[in-house]
């Protein structure tokens, strides 16, 4: 049964491949802008690119000595975080401490100071080993952290699902909510995986394209020729209201949080479900949760990872929840301009699927040249689509197994 109040969403912060102001990230994905760049620091490894964060300037936010104690990943997550409660413009005094809470997600948290420390553990001995690598490399620290920038006492914690964690940040934040136990929750998630090791370990499985000639194009969702996802560094954070207070304190409206569902495939440690089975379950999950029919979804922003097995069985689900109507609808993969940024993509996907639905523009899957087989489905290629859209649907599975679907409503225009 849907909840007799709605979960709004008031504010966003993002940090990306595209830049780390909204507007213009918004505005480069319209355009078909890819964010994927050759990266020197990868230079003699089999993948030598990826999504750095653009504009990123974390020293605006924090200062210096604090700077010094956060990994990347954190520091993404303060200034999203940041930018996203600025943007809701919640007043001092507002709700009470203990009514707000924070859930800043990430899959691997602090890989690149853990890295580090052991680098230095190996080569120098224990001694060595800085005090702070622990609340470093931890990944709910974020959560803390902005918490205390916030001086807010609410639930808190991280979830880590790999490349599910955003949806389920977003849809554990929406339960709490609903629950009575925050009035207003900061919920995202970010990754900073862009090192030389986690390259490695991802190339050794052959998850990752190795297109180094041509970085732009690598990211190739649904193509023919898609050889493996691009790994890329960023994320969001998402401002959740209670409606009636929401509106109560005046704030603008950008979008509702309609429904979700959580499922696991129970399959592979890293392959999809080849049937779908988990994913087809999960969409239906959350089309219940919102209370709407599959005829109300106009937009789906898909996984589509750019691997061969993901692809397809995305595709393969949604014709199977959508029947006749998964022709009208239209879909895009926005990793074939982001990359793919692991825990903090879902994240972002839920702020690009608020601005499609604001502006009645579909963001396009470029690089898709020729559709693989079994993807037969409208992706949006090479340019945006006008498209009015009052429910739009975002897909999320991570390693694992797990899968998180999240259905958005329409705010205020």
């Amino acid at each position: 049964m849907k909840p007799v109040e709605r979960v709004a969403v008031t504010g966003i912060g993002v940090v990306s491949p595209l830049g780390c102001e909204l507007e213009a990230v918004w505005s480069n994905l319209t355009q078909g802008v890819s964010g994927i760049t050759s990266l020197p620091a990868l230079d003699g490894l089999p993948v030598t690119f990826g999504g750095q964060a653009r504009g990123f300037c974390p020293e605006n936010y924090i200062e210096p000595k604090e700077l010094r104690h956060l990994d990347r990943y954190a520091q993404m997550a303060v200034t999203a975080g940041m930018d996203a409660w600025s943007m809701a413009g919640v007043a001092s005094g507002t709700y009470a401490p203990e009514r707000v809470g924070v859930m800043a997600c990430s899959g691997a948290g602090g890989l690149e100071s853990l890295e580090n420390s052991i680098k230095n553990f190996n080569e120098k001995g224990p001694r060595r080993v800085s005090p702070m690598t622990v609340p470093m490399f931890i990944p709910n620290i974020a959560s803390g952290v902005l918490a205390m920038r916030l001086n807010v006492n609410g639930p808190g914690f991280c979830v880590s699902s790999a490349c599910a964690s955003g949806n389920h940040a977003i849809a554990m934040a929406v339960n709490l909510i609903q629950c009575g136990q925050a009035d207003c929750m900061l919920t995202g998630a970010v990754e900073a995986c862009l090192t030389p090791f986690a390259i490695s370990a991802f190339a050794s499985m052959r998850a990752l394209s190795t297109r180094c000639d041509a970085p732009e194009c690598a990211s190739r969702p649904f193509d023919k020729d898609r050889d493996g996802f691009v790994m890329s560094e960023g994320g969001a954070m998402l401002v959740l209201e209670r409606e009636s207070l929401a509106r109560a304190r005046g704030a603008k409206i950008l979008g509702y949080v309609a429904g979700y569902g959580m499922t696991q495939d129970a399959h592979h440690m890293v392959a999809p479900d080849p049937e779908g089975k988990g994913v087809i379950l999960a969409i239906r999950q959350a089309l219940a949760s919102a209370d709407v029919a599959p005829e109300a979804i106009g937009y789906v922003n898909a996984h589509g990872t750019s691997t061969a097995l993901n692809d397809k069985a995305e595709t393969m689900a949604i014709r199977q929840v959508f029947g006749a109507h998964a022709d009208k609808l239209k879909l895009s993969s926005t990793k074939s301009m982001t990359g793919h940024m692991i825990a903090g993509t879902a994240a972002l996907e839920a702020a690009i699927c608020l601005l499609a639905m604001r502006d009645g523009l579909i963001p396009p899957t470029i690089n898709l040249d020729e559709p693989g087989e079994g993807c037969d489905l409208d992706y949006t290629p090479k340019q945006a689509a006008k498209a009015e859209v009052e429910y739009c649907l975002s897909n999320a599975f991570g390693f694992g197994g797990q899968n998180a679907v999240v259905i958005f409503e329409r705010g205020e225009q």
